[in-house]
Formats: C-alpha cells, sequence, structure tokens
C-alpha cells in the first residue's frame, strides 16, 4: 500500500478531550478559521437574505407572535389573540422568541423571522463543536455544519415561524452538552443537557425528547465513571429536565383558569393532557383531530378523495411505512444523506470495535446515530398529524453522522478498509441523490446525471484502489482528491434543493421545499383551502376595516384558529377563535359566548360560506340552485353548530364577500316584534 506522510494523517489514538484546547484537538490552522468563519457568515448571510419573502409565513404562529407583540400575558402563554382568550396548540418557547422580538423590534415579518435564521447559525455552529472536538478534526466538523445548513428541510423551517427551528436548536444543545459531560463524566454538562431538553419539551412537548434516549444511552455507555456515578448523573440530568420544563406545567396549573387563555389542543384546559393526546399519543394514533368538525358537510353531501398531494406536507397519505422516510414531499425534505448517514454508523461502529469504551468518535457516533434511528422509527410510525417538516428534528443527526463516517474514513484511508468505506459513503449518498432528483425530472437534468457520474466513478477509483495492485498504482494525493470529490457530488443534490428552496415564498400550515412549482387544479383541495385559510388567505379590505372601527376586547368571533389568525394579521384587532385549531376545544360554550356578547366584549360574529361542487352531491340528489341560501349548496363549516344556530335564529346576516357577518351589539332580531332573522 502506499504510504502517506504522517503530517498527512490524522491520529489513530484519540483519547478523551478534557477542553476544547487539550492535545486532543490540534491548533487550528488558517484555512480550519476560515472556513469556520465562513460557515457561519454564509449560513447567516443565506438564511437571512430577503427572509421577508415568507411574509407572515404560518398565519396561524404569527398571529401568536402579534399577539405576544402587544400583550406579555400573551407571550408568557403563547396565546392566540392580545385578549389572551385562547393559546395556540404548542407550549411557548417559540412564541417566547418571537413575542420578544416583536416587543423589542415591533412586529413585522422581518422580527418575527430573522431570529429563527439566527438559530439555525446557532445550531451549525454547535454541530460543527460536537463532530469537531469528537474527532479532533475541524475538517469534519466544517462538513457537518456545512451539511446540516444545506439541508432541504432545515433551509426551508429555520426562515419559517413554526416552533419546529427552536425545538430543534435546543435537541443540538442538548446533544453538545451530552458529548462534553460523556468526555469528562461531567455532572454540571449534563445537567446543562438535561435542561435544553427541558425547554425543548417546552417548545413542541413530546418531540422536543425523542432524542433523550440516544443521549441517555450514549452517556450511561461511554462516560468515564463508574456504572452507579454514571446513572447518579443521568438521575440528576433528569431532575433537571423536569425542573426546568415542569415550573411551566405549574404554572397553568397555580394560574387560576378563568384569568389565562384556555391552553388549546386539550380537553380540560390542562397541559398534560395536551401532552399526553392531542401532541403525545393521539398523534402517533391518528387521533389527534377528535372530531372532525372542519369537513362535517351538510346532508346531501360527500367529498371525494383528494387527488394526489393534499396541502404540500401532510405525509398522512402514504401511511405508516419503513419507506415513508425515502418517498414523497419527505423524501425532499430530508432524506438526501439518509442512507450514507445509516451506513456510516455501522462503518464507525465497526471501525472503532476495538476502541476503549469511553472511546469520543463511538460517542458522537452512538449519539447521532440513536437519534436518527430513534426519531426515525417514531416518524414511520406515526398515524396521524404527520407533517414532512417534522423531520427537521433529526437533521443535526444526518449531517452529524454523515460527517463522522467521512471523517473516520479519511483517518483510515491508507487501509483497504477506509478506502472500500469512503467508496461506499460516496456511491451511496450520490446515487440516491440521482433518485431523488429523478423524480422532478424537469428541474436541472444535468445535474443528476453529473453528480451520479462523478460519485459512481469516484467510488470505482476508491474500490480499485483498495486493492493491492491498485494501491500501487494510487497515490495518496489522488485518494485525498477522489474523497474530497465524491463527498462534494454527494452532497450535491442536498444543496442544490436547499439553494432552490432559500428564494421561494414560504406559507400556511404545510410548506414545501424545492423549487416553485404550479399547483395542479383539484376541486377537492381547493375547497379544502378554502375552508382552511379562509378565502384562501385574503381577508376581504371591507371586513378588516370592519373589524378595525371596533372598540371591544375582540373584534369579532369565528371558528378555527386558522380563520381567527387571518382576521386578527389583515385587521390588527383580536379575535376569538371558537373551537381552536381544530373546532373541537370546548370553548367556548354556548352560555359562555352568550355571556361574552351580552357584556359586550365582541362586536360581529363571522360565517364563512362555501359554494360546495355539484360534483359532490350524493348520487340521485337534484342539482342545487345558486346563490346563499341552507339547502342549495352553501356550506357554512363550523364546528361549535349550537353556537353558529343560536346567532343566525337572534341576528341578521350581512354579506361580505363570501362572509356572513352578524353584529352582536345591535337588538336580537328574534327579540323585535315582527320583525324576522335574515340567515
Amino acid at each position: 500500500m502506499t504510504a502517506i506522510p504522517a503530517a498527512a494523517a490524522v491520529p489513530d489514538a484519540n483519547p478523551i478531550a478534557t477542553r476544547a484546547g487539550s492535545p486532543g484537538l490540534p491548533r487550528a490552522r488558517r484555512w480550519e478559521r476560515a472556513g469556520l468563519s465562513l460557515l457561519l457568515i454564509g449560513t447567516a448571510v443565506a438564511y437571512l437574505w430577503h427572509i421577508t419573502v415568507n411574509g407572515m409565513g404560518n398565519d396561524f404562529y404569527a398571529a401568536a407572535a402579534w399577539s405576544g407583540a402587544r400583550n406579555w400575558k400573551a407571550v408568557l402563554f403563547g396565546s392566540l389573540d392580545p385578549g389572551n382568550f385562547i393559546t395556540v396548540d404548542k407550549p411557548p418557547v417559540s412564541q417566547w422568541v418571537m413575542g420578544v422580538s416583536g416587543q423589542l423590534f415591533g412586529f413585522g415579518s422581518a422580527s418575527m423571522l430573522a431570529p429563527q435564521a439566527l438559530m439555525a447559525v446557532a445550531a451549525v455552529a454547535l454541530l460543527y463543536a460536537m463532530v469537531t472536538e469528537a474527532t479532533a478534526n475541524r475538517a469534519a466538523g466544517l462538513l457537518a455544519g456545512a451539511v446540516l445548513a444545506a439541508t432541504p428541510v432545515v433551509a426551508l423551517m429555520f426562515r419559517f415561524n413554526n416552533p419546529d427551528a427552536v425545538m430543534v436548536l435546543l435537541m443540538t444543545a442538548g446533544a453538545y452538552c451530552t458529548l462534553r459531560a460523556a468526555r469528562q463524566a461531567s455532572a454540571r454538562w449534563l445537567i446543562l443537557a438535561g435542561v435544553a431538553l427541558g425547554f425543548a419539551f417546552l417548545a413542541k412537548m413530546l418531540e422536543g425528547l425523542m432524542v433523550l434516549p440516544a443521549l441517555a444511552l450514549t452517556y450511561l455507555i461511554v462516560a468515564p465513571a463508574s456504572a452507579r456515578k454514571r446513572l447518579l448523573h443521568l438521575s440528576a440530568a433528569a431532575a433537571a429536565l423536569v425542573v426546568s420544563s415542569g415550573w411551566y406545567v405549574l404554572l397553568t396549573v397555580l394560574w387560576p383558569a378563568p384569568a389565562r387563555p384556555y391552553l388549546a389542543g386539550s380537553t380540560n384546559n390542562t397541559f398534560m393532557d395536551l401532552v399526553l393526546g392531542y401532541n403525545g399519543f393521539a398523534r402517533f394514533l391518528g387521533h389527534n383531530h377528535r372530531g372532525g368538525n372542519r369537513f362535517a358537510l351538510p346532508p346531501g353531501y360527500e367529498m371525494p378523495p383528494a387527488a394526489g398531494h393534499t396541502g404540500g406536507g401532510f405525509a398522512g397519505s402514504s401511511g405508516p411505512s419503513p419507506v415513508r422516510l425515502f418517498s414523497g414531499e419527505i423524501g425532499f425534505e430530508i432524506s438526501w444523506l439518509l442512507p450514507a448517514a445509516l451506513l456510516a454508523f455501522v462503518l464507525v461502529l465497526v471501525s472503532r470495535g476495538r476502541a476503549p469504551r469511553t472511546d469520543p468518535i463511538r460517542a458522537a457516533a452512538l449519539a447521532f446515530g440513536l437519534w436518527l434511528i430513534v426519531d426515525g422509527v417514531a416518524f414511520t410510525v406515526m398515524r396521524g398529524g404527520m407533517h414532512a417538516y417534522y423531520t427537521l428534528a433529526i437533521g443535526p443527526a444526518v449531517a452529524g453522522m454523515f460527517a463522522i463516517g467521512v471523517a473516520e474514513m479519511w483517518r483510515r484511508r491508507s487501509a483497504a478498509f477506509g478506502r472500500v468505506g469512503a467508496a461506499a459513503l460516496v456511491l451511496t449518498s450520490g446515487l440516491w441523490a440521482f433518485v431523488l432528483l429523478d423524480r422532478n425530472p424537469e428541474w436541472l437534468p444535468p445535474l443528476r446525471w453529473t453528480l451520479a457520474v462523478v460519485s459512481a466513478a469516484a467510488a470505482l477509483a476508491l474500490v480499485a484502489a483498495a486493492f493491492p495492485g491498485g494501491a500501487r498504482r494510487v497515490r495518496a494525493g489522488a485518494v485525498s482528491v477522489l474523497v474530497v470529490s465524491g463527498v462534494l457530488a454527494g452532497i450535491g443534490g442536498s444543496t442544490a434543493y436547499a439553494a432552490a428552496t432559500l428564494p421561494q415564498a414560504h406559507t400556511g400550515g404545510s410548506p414545501t421545499v424545492g423549487p416553485a412549482e404550479p399547483a395542479a387544479p383539484d376541486p377537492v383541495n381547493d375547497v379544502r383551502r378554502e375552508v382552511t385559510s379562509f378565502v384562501n388567505g385574503e381577508v376581504e379590505p371591507r371586513l378588516s376595516a370592519l373589524l378595525r372601527d371596533t372598540s371591544t376586547t375582540w373584534s369579532a368571533a369565528v371558528d378555527r384558529s386558522s380563520v381567527a389568525a387571518s382576521l386578527e394579521l389583515a385587521s390588527h384587532t383580536p379575535v376569538v377563535a371558537i373551537g381552536g385549531f381544530t373546532s373541537d376545544d370546548p370553548v367556548p360554550t354556548l352560555d359562555e359566548f352568550q355571556t361574552m356578547v351580552r357584556t359586550h366584549q365582541v362586536t360581529y360574529y363571522l360565517a364563512q360560506e362555501v359554494r360546495l361542487p355539484d360534483s359532490w352531491r350524493v348520487r340521485g340528489q337534484a342539482e342545487a340552485p345558486a346563490g346563499p341560501g341552507p339547502d342549495n349548496g352553501w356550506w357554512r363549516p363550523a364546528g361549535h353548530q349550537d353556537i353558529a344556530e343560536w346567532v343566525s335564529a337572534h341576528y341578521t346576516a350581512v354579506h361580505i364577500g363570501n362572509v356572513a357577518v352578524y353584529d352582536l351589539t345591535a337588538p336580537a332580531c328574534a327579540d323585535v316584534p315582527g320583525r324576522a332573522c335574515a340567515k
């Protein structure tokens, strides 16, 4: 085999470093410092550039950010409205960040979204530090950070206002603290990991804790301490997790329920019901949308199956499956390097098989590999409410594991194992990129063939160089070129798709990655979008002006949080979201709503009207006549029918666009002699 100069090789021994500047980590060279600066500045520029193209992003969370910018109680609880009627259906950590930013800089697209982009820079920096310190190789850290920044779902969600960005940053911080703790059996660092995961729980509940088994098992296996001491440290970290998350749970218990907003998504206004039900086990079992009130069609109508992709990001159509992470929108968002990362996990475990129990490279591989497997399995079995962008949660694990695998094969590049292993990683990543790009064949057709050819050529040359005859003819420098070119080809597809994602405008509840594609016409999905987004996300200006002229605590009441959010952002007035996000929350009751009307807390009740296609009529039913009316194909989707019926029985509607507006401050028409209500 060709000899490699000692200066070019990373030492085989990698003792546990007690600090970043220990002998286990060589002094940074000029190009490494420049590379880190370029990585972090480049990530910041790419993610912050023209970030306002996303506008309000997800109106649901944007309304909460607007509320937080106006009211500190709304910040604390994550209220959808500054009147603090109801919260969003997630814990409030993300709303804390956006609300405080709005308080400091004023509410707007930039003040709401810029913190998300800066979180991406922080996540990249943490991943760089983890991989660098584990492998004693700054180039590996740079590769990990670059891969994370160039992952399409990361480019999508760290410029968006969903709570996933802060959750993943906190999960990454927990992994960083765990690996620091594992190198020196540090209870302090492990407690900090528990604190980070506690706040990840307050960002998105159980999803923020899915990394916990991987991190706990990693520390239990590799920390340089007795088994008893390791268990004590884990117990202390668990206590820190409970305290850092439990204080908020306790706050919701001790704060009088009438004096705080209703906890959306729960059945009894308690935080733990939300954790264990709607946002917990019910999501895995497919029961998180309890009543389906949003699509309870009137008698005589049936909704046909939606054609193909509905909403861009829900993965429920494919159902739970081991291939879910590699197919559809999920495949485009996260799977580019997923097969290579799984292969890297196996290769690193084999390569470090004889290393000491406390080996830091194997520790990092266990943390990232188990993180990837545990979360990945959870996503494949989830039966309900599975958005493609949820897979952001494994983005750092994929990037970190891939980089550690490349670094380990690079370290052993003088041996057949390293060359064959590197060839396998290069070929797997390159060919899978070809498969994904081939699913969108109209976009940059030469790219997939270029990546496939380069990765295949590099892999074949590395395999040839692994045999004695080939090894004698291939110089060490040539092996380095093959590995570098093959890795660049392997990450080329992900990078290109992330680059195509960044400049696109992303709004709504299920944003997607990649180049913009015209939406295929589909009447089923068109009606779904109209119902969910309230006139396709555009509120009639006359309606906005009407709400702005009110002086009550809430300008209006309307079914569903998504509709209330759109109205709040358009009118900058608080709106009551009847029934919360799914229309199933038991607030307000009819008695409570009548009290709100009687005490002049709300001015208008709004009912959306949707014209149902005649093709939806049950076979044998006569075609419905045109024009509004109760039995002519016009549908008012309302979860709380008792409130809708009471309002229509006592007040007269004025129509603005496709919205029926009831003035609740006017005398009830049912109480005026000789006056009938116009429904």
